[in-house]
This record gives C-alpha cells, sequence and structure tokens, in this order.
C-alpha cells in the first residue's frame, strides 16, 4: 500500500492512528468513550495502528512508567500505574494485540472498539502483558465478539498485511504520530489538547504537560457526529 493511501474516514466516525503502549493515546481513547458517554453520541470509532516499537524498537519500561506518571497527574481517571508486574512479563511487543483489534474490527468496529480499550486497561490499569497469545485472548473472552473466529485469525496471521499496511501509512506525512484523530471533514488532531515536552532525556527524564484543554474531545465528537 502507498504510503499516502490512508482510508476515508466514514461518516459519524472517528479514525483513530495510536499504539496500545502510548500514554497520550490511552488518555485520548479514555477521553472519547467517557465524551461519548456523556453526550450520548452514536459516533464509532475505527482503530488503525500507528506502531512505535517499528519506529523506535521495543518497548522500554522506563519510558512508560515515566509517562504514566506524567499523564496520571491530567487525567488520573483514565486509571493509570506504574508497570507492577513482574519484570519478565513486560510486554516490550504488543503487535499481536494490535493485530486483534484489527481482526475484531473485521467482526465489527464495536468488537474492535471493545477489544482495544479491555486491552489498555489491562496493560496501564492491570499490569498485564499484553503482549502474550493468552492473555489477549483472555481479555476478549469477557467481551461481545466472536472468540473462535478471533482465536482463527490471529493463529493464521490473518491481519498482519492490515497491520504491516498501517505502518506503510504510518510512515508517510499525514500521521503524525500516536494518537492522531480523523474526522469525516477531512480534519484531524495530533495528540488532542495536550502540550508536553520533556524534562531530561526521554525514557530517562520525564515529561511535563504545558497545557490540557479536554473540552476539545466534546467539539471533536460533535463535529463527527454532525457528518
Amino acid at each position: 500500500m502507498n504510503s499516502s493511501a490512508r482510508p476515508a474516514v466514514a461518516a459519524r466516525t472517528i479514525q483513530i492512528w495510536s499504539d496500545l503502549l502510548c500514554p497520550f493515546a490511552h488518555v485520548a481513547v479514555h477521553r472519547l468513550w467517557e465524551t461519548r458517554a456523556k453526550l450520548g453520541l452514536e459516533v464509532r470509532f475505527d482503530h488503525h495502528v500507528f506502531p512505535l516499537e517499528l519506529f523506535n524498537g521495543p518497548h522500554p519500561r522506563r519510558g512508560t512508567d515515566t509517562e504514566a506518571v506524567g499523564l496520571g497527574q491530567i487525567a488520573p481517571e483514565a486509571g493509570f500505574r506504574v508497570w507492577a508486574g513482574a519484570d519478565d512479563l513486560y510486554p516490550h511487543t504488543v503487535l499481536l494485540a494490535a493485530e486483534a483489534v484489527l481482526a475484531a474490527k473485521a467482526q465489527s468496529l464495536r468488537a474492535s472498539e471493545l477489544l482495544d480499550r479491555a486491552l489498555r486497561v489491562g496493560f496501564w490499569l492491570e499490569s498485564r502483558s499484553i503482549s502474550t497469545r493468552g492473555v489477549i485472548l483472555e481479555i476478549a473472552a469477557g467481551l461481545e465478539l466472536d472468540l473462535a473466529r478471533l482465536t482463527d485469525d490471529l493463529d493464521n496471521g490473518t491481519y498482519r498485511r492490515a497491520l504491516m499496511d498501517d505502518f506503510a501509512i504510518s510512515q508517510g506525512d499525514e500521521v503524525n504520530g500516536s494518537p492522531h484523530l480523523f474526522l469525516p471533514d477531512g480534519s484531524s488532531e495530533h495528540n488532542p489538547g495536550i502540550v508536553v515536552h520533556w524534562e531530561g532525556p526521554w525514557a530517562a527524564g520525564y515529561p511535563i504537560v504545558d497545557s490540557d484543554r479536554p473540552e476539545i474531545y466534546e467539539q471533536l465528537l460533535r463535529r463527527a457526529a454532525d457528518q
């Protein structure tokens, strides 16, 4: 797939490009879910993969821990915890989990929304090793989706090509990072409402949030609902 060929956004949909281990994406997805429920809007979330590990290598625990502490101060309701599991269970890769979200999307956008959200909560709040097949399927088992079909798709790598197609698009100029939200009217917001800088080197220092405007999510959802 050409790196510029990002799929069009369907009506009443927000297209979300993100990585499961990106704390900024965790904040964005949490705020999208909570604001959509508060407003009672029928807007769907179409998840795509911005695979940070394919750009930067394995996810470092120090990076996610320090970012969790920094972002937990502005969005504690999202449920942030530093990694509390055994060191050797830390998920340095989440490609299989991302592939599972794409496989769930082939069932329905609702199925992929539920699995994406549950995987994020599993990692950020419950310190579950979402890199492993067993944990992914355990999390999926409690959701409204076809578990047998999801299992078969994972075991056959049915949506691995879709993941790599998303990676190809991510290397282009249109998607700027995780998270990046696209609306049906052609507009987009990268890391909505949050401006941040690092104090010290990345993964060794810590992030400082310069400004945060959570009200932007109501604006984004209302615009998407009207299109």
